[in-house]
């Protein structure tokens, strides 16, 4: 099945509303199982929370990993064989679900660190992956056959930035909104491409 795309030059607000309809559109309440994948930011999960409360929630993968590295560097900021060691091991045991236990260990470190700034950054991360130990169940995930990278829709949005971003370019609020709408109808494919272009050309400002 070809994904769609939707996107939004503003807040989360609409942009989940425009989720939520093309979701609508696809057929998700008729899914038997279904995932919302993403980083951690919040407001994706406020969103999940009041559009798609019943589906899977899932961190990016590439994104836990990302704050794994972070919290090597606290531990080990001269980099060497102990970071390397240590981020390995830690990896191996997000890989295999186990958020919380990272996260138990971080903070054990946090509270033993005489540098106030220091055990600050630990206690963050730790709570990163305490907070999101749900859904850091990447060997389950992955038994089940979901995905637990965000690869495509990372992808899509360089589409996006690159639609609007290119070297000259000048656009106005407006102009930049109908634009992004577009390349979503060209991303989508010709089965949408009609339905999306007709909405952006309705009072379609100069660009």
């Amino acid at each position: 099945m070809r994904p769609s795309y939707v996107a939004h030059l503003g807040g989360p607000e609409v942009f989940g509303w425009q989720l939520w309809t093309e979701a609508q559109r696809r057929g998700w309440q008729q899914a038997t199982d279904t995932q919302v994948l993403g980083d951690g930011a919040a407001w994706i999960w406020n969103l999940h929370q009041e559009h798609f409360h019943s589906s899977l929630a899932t961190v990016d993968w590439y994104h836990a990993t990302e704050h794994l590295g972070e919290a090597k560097l606290l531990l080990y900021p001269e980099g060497g064989a102990a970071a390397t060691q240590w981020y390995n091991l830690y990896e191996k045991a997000l890989y295999l679900g186990h958020a919380g236990e990272i996260a138990r260990d971080l903070h054990q470190v946090a509270t033993l660190s005489s540098d106030p700034e220091r055990a600050a950054a630990l206690e963050k991360a730790a709570t990163y992956f305490s907070n999101h130990r749900d859904r850091m169940q990447y060997q389950e995930l992955r038994e089940q056959g979901w995905p637990i990278g965000s690869g495509v829709v990372e992808s899509a949005a360089k589409q996006f930035k690159a639609r609007v971003t290119g070297p000259g370019m000048r656009w106005s609020r407006a102009g930049a909104e109908h634009m992004l709408t577009l390349r979503a109808a060209v991303l989508s494919g010709s089965e949408r491409f009609d339905a999306l272009w007709s909405r952006a050309y309705e009072n379609l400002p100069p660009f």
